[in-house]
C-alpha cells in the first residue's frame, strides 16, 4: 500500500476511534447522571426485573461499541500516528482502568443486584461509576487528540 492509503486507512482508524469513544462516553455519562440514579427510585417489587432488563438491554449496545473501542484502540498502539505513540499508549491505559472497573467492580454489584435490591448497592454502583464515567472522558479527550496530532481529518 503507498503513503496515501497508509493515510486514508490511518484517517479512518482514527475517525472510528473517536466515534466509539465519543459513543461509550455519551452512554457513561448518561449512565452515570440519569441511570444509575433512577434505579435508587425503583420500587423493591420491581427493582429485580428493572436490574435484569438494564443489564440485557445495555449489553446489546455496550458489548459492541466496547470491543470495536479496544480494537481501535490496539491498532493505534500497534501503528500509531507520526509522534502520537504516547497518547495512543494513554488511552489503552484508560481503557484498561475502564475494563477493570467494569468487571472489577460494576459487574459484581449489577450481578448481586440482579438477586435483590439493596439500595447500598445502588449507591456504590453510582459512586463507582465515575471511574469508567472519567476513564471515558479523559479516553475521548486522547481520541480527538490523536485526530488533531494525525492532521489530515
Amino acid at each position: 500500500m503507498n503513503t496515501a492509503g497508509l493515510i486514508q486507512v490511518q484517517t479512518f482508524v482514527l475517525l472510528a476511534h473517536v466515534a466509539a469513544t465519543g459513543l461509550m462516553a455519551g452512554i457513561i455519562w448518561f449512565v452515570q447522571v440519569v441511570h444509575y440514579p433512577l434505579m435508587a427510585a425503583v420500587d423493591g417489587d420491581h427493582f429485580l426485573h428493572y436490574e435484569r432488563e438494564h443489564q440485557r438491554r445495555t449489553s446489546w449496545l455496550v458489548v459492541p461499541a466496547m470491543l470495536t473501542e479496544l480494537g481501535l484502540a490496539a491498532w493505534l498502539v500497534i501503528t500509531p500516528p507520526s509522534g502520537a505513540a504516547p497518547l495512543a499508549w494513554a488511552g489503552l491505559a484508560c481503557l484498561g482502568l475502564i475494563w477493570a472497573s467494569t468487571w472489577l467492580v460494576q459487574a459484581p454489584i449489577h450481578r448481586r443486584l440482579a438477586r435483590a435490591y439493596d439500595p447500598e448497592g445502588v449507591r456504590w454502583l453510582t459512586t463507582s461509576n465515575w471511574i469508567r464515567t472519567s476513564g471515558w472522558s479523559a479516553r475521548l479527550v486522547v481520541a480527538l487528540a490523536l485526530i488533531h496530532i494525525h492532521g489530515s481529518v
